[in-house]
């Protein structure tokens, strides 16, 4: 039997044979699992189209964190960055689950003024040089000036994290902030089986988070047909249900979008959670 048919019958309806996804940011751990402490991790980290194959960008290293299990500020060493990927290691010197990853925040938007639009947020552009056009855009929502009409802007935060576990798993880098979109395991990472239903509680502002739009995707697309993504929403207690239909490694995104901005004039919120999920075979 052909794989694209197995992998299908396994997943089910929740399963789409959708076109890819452009451009998703992603992290790709050597391994989640370390039998002990001393150790290093080679993490791979890049914006590409396919998972988890670096054919876009390289992720920034100096935005990657780590926290080690008992809160305590963790170091990337060895950075690397070429044209599609950016490479680093992490010494993993205590027992128990690692956190790895970046946590962002940002206004975007636009408003009118003098009957041109500007933009708000993003990247900045090479300095004019005299005489130039003046660049339509402002890097915060301080910046706006007095006459501006039109203001929209949305408050934007997204989360980027994989877990790695030495000796046992433990809890600690789950504890919630309390702010934005977060995630809690029932099922802890080191704990997933390619036959077995995975759990995971979705938080917003710290509470349980009801219809929150996830999306998985098994990596390895280049070997199959279908790229074979499942969408997926949380329940009414914020709990996430998921099945793996192969054992490898999967990208799992969350995101959701509601009207608590806490930005003055901003009149919207829009929050993302990502994580790379290693699923092994029973």
């Amino acid at each position: 039997m052909r794989l694209k048919t197995i992998l299908l019958a396994a997943v089910g309806a929740a399963t789409l044979a959708a076109p890819a996804l452009a451009h998703r940011q992603w992290l790709l751990p050597s391994t989640t699992t370390l039998s002990d402490t001393n150790q290093y991790v080679t993490v791979d980290a890049a914006v590409s189209n396919d998972l988890f194959y670096p054919d876009h960008v390289a992720m920034r290293p100096e935005q990657v964190k780590v926290w080690a299990p008992d809160g305590s500020p963790g170091a990337i060493e060895n950075a690397a960055s070429g044209r599609h990927r950016t490479t680093f290691d992490v010494k993993v010197d205590k027992p128990g689950t690692w956190k790895i990853g970046t946590e962002m925040s940002s206004v975007m938007g636009s408003f009118q003024l003098n009957g041109e639009t500007w933009r708000v947020g993003g990247r900045r552009g090479p300095p004019q040089a005299a005489g130039a056009p003046r660049a339509r855009s402002v890097a915060t929502p301080a910046e706006i000036p007095a006459g501006a009409t039109d203001v929209k802007l949305t408050e934007v935060s997204s989360r980027n994290a994989i877990y790695v576990t030495a000796g046992g798993p433990s809890d600690g880098v789950f504890k919630a902030t309390g702010k934005g979109l977060e995630m809690q395991p029932i099922t802890h990472p080191s704990a997933l089986v390619s036959d077995e239903e995975a759990q995971f509680r979705f938080l917003i502002d710290g509470k349980p988070a009801a219809g929150v739009a996830v999306t998985v995707v098994p990596g390895s697309k280049k070997f199959r047909e279908s790229e074979a993504v499942q969408e997926l929403t949380t329940g009414a207690d914020g709990v996430l249900r998921v099945k793996w239909p192969l054992a490898g490694m999967y990208w799992m995104s969350a995101t959701k979008t509601d009207a608590n901005a806490s930005t003055p004039r901003a009149t919207e919120r829009r929050m993302t959670f990502t994580t790379t999920l290693e699923v092994p075979a029973p």
